[in-house]
């Protein structure tokens, strides 16, 4: 290489001195790299095993359909009622001494449910059955003498027949007889009157005790002793208007309230089938018994009442209960026979389909149906959906064929 000429590098001149090597700075972005390179790797691990994000869906379980089940023609609600319900009152105005009734207790026709304190009644009772007393004491004294004063006419009639009495003791004798025969009359009346009084005394006490009117169940308590109950409310709230309401159990039906509109597809005999909000998957069959004969002109309703087809202990006062009322048999012609029935919000319409979604393992199955009659809340699946098949519940509108699913509780 001549003189003035510029050396060029050569590979074997490129090397890193020891110093900038192991220089601190380059030790530290090491690990750091490291993790970044690691947490990438898992994220793209768990996506690939985990595939598309799933969809959180409820589900139900399409049943087999009952056999000669009814459509539904109308939907209503309403609360359970007794056709017997009494609140038990007393006749008078009166302090509680004794209840012997407690909520939930049976009772029979007659039974004492309380008792008011009486010493007054019974003081009352006492004198009219005194007076009576009197009254039949004086009737036998006049009885006996009115037999005296009988005796002495008959025997003036015979001494005057013989001329020994004059006629004016025989027409004596025969006043006599006479004016004891009107004080008698008088004193019947009068110990009949005591009776009379005697008897009003002796109910007065029997209104004392308070009996229940019918057998049922006593459903509330609503006195204590030492309270005073009337008839008719004193004002205040101090005073009792009742001592205990009872149920018959045997009389619960239905009550609802169906629009006017659609009062004409409801007939006395009609089958209709109860569902109690306490119990939602209890079908109780109920009949309509009676529509009663008037409107609510506020909200436009007609009340309804139906009698269960069989009463349970599960059916209590109040409660309330949605009602879906059946066609009749022979009302519609010969339906085709459901293969299952599915919740009414688990079909979709797509066009002129309809269509469910089948859940298969972790994901689900768009499937087109045929739908038949609306059971209330629930509608017959004629074709596609066998007994036994998981469903989706509302499915959501990005819900699609194949996608991942996860089911909530």
């Amino acid at each position: 290489m001549s003189e003035g000429t510029t050396p060029r590098p050569r590979v074997s001149d490129l090397t890193i001195d020891d110093v900038s090597r192991h220089s601190p700075a380059k030790r530290r972005w090491v690990p750091i790299a490291l993790v970044l390179a690691t947490l990438v790797a898992a994220v793209l691990a768990v996506v690939a095993l985990r595939g598309p994000h799933a969809i959180e869906v409820a589900t139900a379980t399409a049943r087999p359909a009952a056999s000669g089940s009814a459509a539904t023609v109308l939907n209503a609600s309403g609360y359970v009622e007794p056709r017997r319900r009494a609140t038990v009152a007393a006749k008078i105005t009166g302090r509680v001494t004794e209840v012997l009734v407690d909520e939930g207790m049976p009772v029979e026709a007659g039974q004492v449910l309380a008792r008011l304190d009486d010493a007054d009644a019974r003081r009352q009772m006492e004198a009219a059955r005194a007076n009576r007393d009197v009254a039949r004491a004086a009737l036998d004294e006049i009885e006996v003498n009115l037999a005296d004063a009988e005796r002495r006419l008959r025997r003036t009639e015979e001494l005057r027949r013989d001329g020994v009495a004059s006629e004016q003791d025989l027409d004596t004798a025969t006043a006599t007889a006479d004016a004891l025969r009107a004080q008698l009359k008088v004193a019947t009346r009068n110990l009949d009157a005591a009776g009379a009084q005697l008897a009003i005394a002796v109910q007065n006490l029997e209104n004392y005790t308070i009996r229940a009117p019918f057998a049922g169940i006593a459903v509330s308590k609503d006195a204590q002793p030492g309270e005073m109950v009337s008839p008719v409310s004193a004002g205040g709230g101090f005073t009792r208007t009742g001592i205990s309401t009872i149920v018959d159990m045997t009389s619960l039906e239905i009550e609802v309230d169906v629009n006017e509109n659609h009062i004409a597809k409801v007939q006395p005999g009609q089958p209709a089938v109860a569902t109690l909000d306490a119990y939602p998957d209890w079908r109780i069959p109920a009949t309509v018994r009676t529509i009663i004969p008037t409107a609510d002109r506020q909200k436009a309703t007609v009340k309804v009442r139906l009698t269960f087809d069989e009463l349970d202990p599960r059916i209590l006062p109040d409660m309330g209960v949605k009602v879906a009322f059946q066609e009749r048999a022979g009302d519609t012609d010969e339906a085709p026979s459901a293969q299952s029935v599915v919740p009414r919000n688990a079909v979709r319409r797509d066009g002129e389909r309809s269509v469910v979604f089948l859940v298969d393992g972790d994901s689900v199955e768009r499937r087109a149906v045929t739908t038949g009659r609306e059971l209330g809340a629930e509608i017959e699946i004629l074709a596609g959906v066998p007994p036994g098949s998981t469903v989706v519940v509302d499915p959501p509108d990005d819900l699609a064929d194949g996608q991942k699913i996860s089911i909530t509780t």
